[in-house]
């Protein structure tokens, strides 16, 4: 249920999060003739563990039965039975071994029934529900930690191990590019690999609004209503551009609040703390601070090195010279994602020129590539970079950022969203209204249209790099 090592860790959890503050100790497995006051321990852990409401709705009328053959029996009316094994059979589960230690087994029953036959609670299937378009490569095993992020990563784990019942809701915030997203989609294919029966929902602020728009317009908001209060974990990302939404805001609201109420993990990323979203009902703030908020910063250069090395691992790139990696860890210091960007630019320029991966190679892609990065007076603007590509392809802005979908402005395009992504601190969904109101899945795959390209044609790359060292240099 927890994955490698889970058991143990999620048992630590429970003890730390669940014990009350006499530090009272859990017990060693009871028999059958200590039922009662063990039903009345896991009774005080699941209320600790759940809203008021939610306690009393669903959990309230359940009543132990029995322990026998290592598995605790609990009785719960029929009309409800359903929905609290597939809710709450994990809160049930973790109670109970915090209670009668790991090895016990919870079978739910509906009251009354005759010979006691039990219908056990689901254990170790797979997740279902997991939305396409994950990154295989933003798992918790793929991350590399450092004093900048180890807060945010370790409370991601520990609400992907136990949803509902860590953190909750987790609000994770930090500047574009530093790995909140990675993190998310973390959370999302642990969940999937190791959850039982768990819904997961992955969405960022800016879908959620078209969505419910859409539902709106279309007279289909009870189906919306369905798609996301009923699963077990949402994933939020950039929650900042629900600001100044009141019809959309009131909604999360809700949606929020159903989620919460029924024990579901709530998880939401944005580029600052929750109390400088000032265009944000209040209502709305309280809550996202109600959890936990954690940040995540720039690397520091070891993390920044070990970036580099994790990513040399993954892609298999051989032949590189370690101080290769020291240069760019020592140049791109603020943006994983640039820290990403130029190692890439750099193996590709070694395999089109056929020359080795070395200091002196990347030195000289980087001062193309990057010249200005430590020492721009200006940050750089989208709209700078439309026009610049605009004129280096020949074609207006108007075309850049229109719907044609001609051969001579396709191309410019992509490379004005690679360009945008790289080189500002613009958000996708902020780069695609930029570019005509597009969504934010629009401009990542231009990106990777881009980027696939600029790999295996020299003509493309050097044109682009041409156009780069333009938009860092003359300012």
């Amino acid at each position: 249920m927890f994955g490698p090592a889970g058991p143990l860790r999620a048992l630590c959890f429970i003890i730390l999060h669940l014990t009350p503050r006499s530090g009272r100790t859990f017990r060693a497995p009871v028999t059958d003739d200590e039922h009662p006051p063990c039903w009345r321990l896991i009774r005080v852990e699941l209320q600790r563990a759940v809203s008021e409401s939610t306690w009393h709705q669903w959990l309230a009328p359940l009543s132990g039965r029995r322990l026998e053959d290592g598995a605790l029996v609990i009785e719960a009316p029929e009309e409800i039975r359903p929905w609290v094994a597939e809710r709450f059979g994990r809160l049930l589960q973790a109670c109970a071994a915090a209670v009668l230690g790991p090895g016990v087994r919870v079978d739910l029953v509906a009251a009354g029934t005759a010979g006691g036959v039990a219908a056990p609670l689901p254990q170790g299937s797979r997740s279902v529900g997991l939305d396409d378009g994950f990154t295989p490569r933003h798992t918790f095993e793929q991350f590399v930690i450092g004093d900048a992020n180890q807060l945010a990563h370790a409370a991601a784990l520990a609400v992907a191990e136990m949803p509902g019942l860590a953190y909750n809701p987790l609000f994770i915030c930090g500047p574009p590019g530093l790995g909140k997203t990675h993190l998310l989609h973390s959370i999302a294919h642990y969940v999937t690999e190791y959850g039982v029966r768990t819904t997961v929902r992955y969405t960022t602020a800016e879908d959620f609004t078209n969505h419910f728009l859409g539902a709106l317009h279309g007279g289909d908001v009870e189906r919306f209503k369905a798609a996301y209060r009923g699963v077990d974990v949402l994933l939020v990302d950039d929650v900042q551009f629900l600001q100044a939404k009141a019809r959309t805001e009131q909604e999360f609201f809700h949606t929020f609040n159903a989620l919460h109420q029924a024990g579901a993990q709530i998880v939401l990323t944005s580029d600052r703390l929750p109390r400088d979203l000032g265009d944000l009902e209040v209502r709305l703030r309280e809550r996202f601070e109600a959890g936990l908020v954690t940040d995540v910063c720039a690397p520091d250069p070891s993390t920044r090195l070990a970036i580099l090395r994790k990513r040399v691992q993954q892609d298999s790139v051989r032949s590189v010279e370690p101080a290769a990696l020291e240069l760019i860890a020592d140049q791109v210091t603020d943006n994983v994602r640039a820290l990403e960007g130029a190692l890439i630019r750099v193996v590709a320029f070694s395999s089109l020129t056929g020359r080795p991966l070395t200091a002196e190679l990347t030195a000289e892609v980087l001062a193309g590539l990057y010249p200005g990065l430590k020492t721009r007076a200006t940050p750089m603007t989208v709209d700078e970079i439309q026009k610049r590509t605009a004129e280096e392809f020949g074609i207006s802005v108007q075309a850049l950022v229109s719907s044609s979908r001609a051969g001579t402005v396709i191309w410019p395009r992509q490379v004005a969203m690679y360009l945008a992504r790289e080189l500002t601190d613009q958000t996708l969904p902020a780069i695609g209204r930029a570019f005509g109101g597009r969504n934010h899945t629009t401009v990542l795959h231009a990106y990777k249209r881009a980027s696939e390209r600029l790999a295996a044609d020299p003509t493309a790359f050097e044109a682009v790099q041409r156009l780069t060292e333009s938009l860092t240099t003359d300012r």
